[in-house]
């Protein structure tokens, strides 16, 4: 079977799970398509598929590669890219969403709603297609995708079970929709199988302190703009270094180092690493190294938990980093979550993915260009990594335990290989 594959273009949880997806296929032909911070990341993973296409052409030519690729394709998997759902419909192919954010979703269109401009979408073309669902903002376009797909993936997390009721209730009055499928961690499974086997260097682990960033990109967010968050890492990094002399070989990774922040720096006996690892090669060394601050994205946090570590969350980059700490408030990993809240109590971010995202971008901006911000971002983080530092082995890995409690699920290749057999 030939697969045509995309991702969301918004930091790098969507296509680490379409890179996860894609190796649960092994015996398909998988084809990916798309641009932006997913191209990036499918390159670097780019052994998870059978060809890559970018789509960095004039729109019309775009057009011109999606719909042969689409012609050319028996099944189309889309990890919350709604257009491509759109599309696959428009070129009646049979579409699977998988989607590890499906309780984020805001809507101010009822269901019933985005359900009756589902089913009077025009399919005479996609240009059409895209019009008619106009009016429905990004979030709502995924749940519309979601009743357009044939099936749909979604991944487990507090919230997603009364999401799923909904769209269930839904359907009974519609007497109609997609078939919908919760699975647990839609993760790489035989990459962390790896990472676990692998053999510990003789003289300990590479690193001391592992800090991943993500892919950072998104709608708004970017390396060379909008980037305060990244420019106030750069000014915390040697403070880091300075407050806690333990750290002496430190490894900061994500989208952000592949290009001009990358490279090596060392200084009084320390090192820190700037790199942009291959997913399986970054899943080694979070194996492997004692400590690690993550931005706090569901597909790092599930590849950890798995793993049996236990991250500090670094704080939000955007809104949907304050959507995850927020549900998981009740676990440990949450109580210590880095905030920006810590540094100014009482400023209200707006519940809005786009608004509040901007709100987080304007007060990291804030907190690394004045003293006595940064001074409190400083000593309010040091506090939480020393409440981190001093979990005892046992703590940690109840800790570990309480997550994987929360955030398990049916395990997805199952899931999923039940849907493309059916699908033959």
């Amino acid at each position: 079977m030939r697969i045509l594959m995309g991702a969301q273009n918004c930091g790098f949880g969507p296509a680490s799970v379409l890179v996860a997806v894609s190796r649960l296929l092994p015996g398909h032909e998988r084809v990916f398509v798309g641009d932006g911070v997913a191209a990036d990341f499918a390159r670097r993973n780019a052994t998870a598929f059978n060809s890559i296409h970018e789509l960095n052409q004039p729109h019309g030519n775009t057009a011109v590669l999606l719909d042969r690729l689409l012609e050319e394709s028996d099944q189309v998997v889309s990890v919350m890219d709604a257009d491509l759902v759109l599309r696959a419909v428009v070129a009646r192919r049979p579409v699977v969403l998988v989607d590890c954010l499906f309780g984020f979703w805001q809507h101010h269109h009822s269901l019933a709603r985005i359900r009756e401009l589902c089913a009077a979408l025009p399919r005479t073309s996609f240009p059409a297609a895209r019009r008619h669902l106009a009016r429905l903002s990004p979030h709502e376009r995924v749940l519309a995708a979601h009743l357009l797909a044939d099936h749909s993936v979604v991944q487990n997390f507090p919230g997603v079970s009364r999401r799923m009721a909904e769209f269930t209730d839904a359907d009974a009055d519609a007497d109609a929709g997609c078939a919908m499928y919760l699975t647990g961690p839609l993760v790489d499974l035989e990459g962390l199988q790896q990472a676990r086997e692998d053999e510990p260097a003789r003289d300990g682990p590479d690193y001391d302190l592992l800090i991943n960033t993500g892919g950072f990109k998104n709608f708004l967010l970017d390396f060379a703009a909008n980037n305060d968050y990244l420019r106030l890492i750069d000014r915390w990094i040697p403070d880091l270094l300075a407050d806690w002399p333990r750290f002496t070989h430190v490894l900061l990774c994500g989208g952000p180092y592949a290009g001009p922040r990358g490279g090596t720096h060392r200084a009084s006996g320390r090192r820190v690493d700037r790199r942009f690892l291959p997913q399986r090669e970054l899943l080694r060394q979070v194996a492997r190294t004692p400590h690690s601050l993550l931005a706090p994205g569901l597909s790092a946090l599930h590849e950890a938990t798995l793993l049996g570590r236990l991250p500090l969350a670094l704080h939000e980059q955007h809104y949907a980093h304050t959507f995850t700490i927020r549900n998981l408030a009740d676990t440990l990993f949450g109580h210590l979550a880095g905030r920006f809240a810590d540094v100014l109590p009482g400023h209200a971010l707006p519940e809005d993915d786009y608004a509040g995202t901007e709100a987080l971008m304007a007060v990291a901006g804030r907190i690394r260009q004045d003293d006595d911000l940064y001074a409190r971002f400083r000593g309010t983080f040091n506090e939480r990594i020393e409440r981190y530092l001093s979990l005892t082995p046992e703590q940690q890995r109840e800790a570990v335990a309480e997550l994987s409690r929360v955030l398990d699920g049916p395990p997805a290749p199952s899931v999923i290989a039940s849907i493309l057999t059916a699908a033959r």
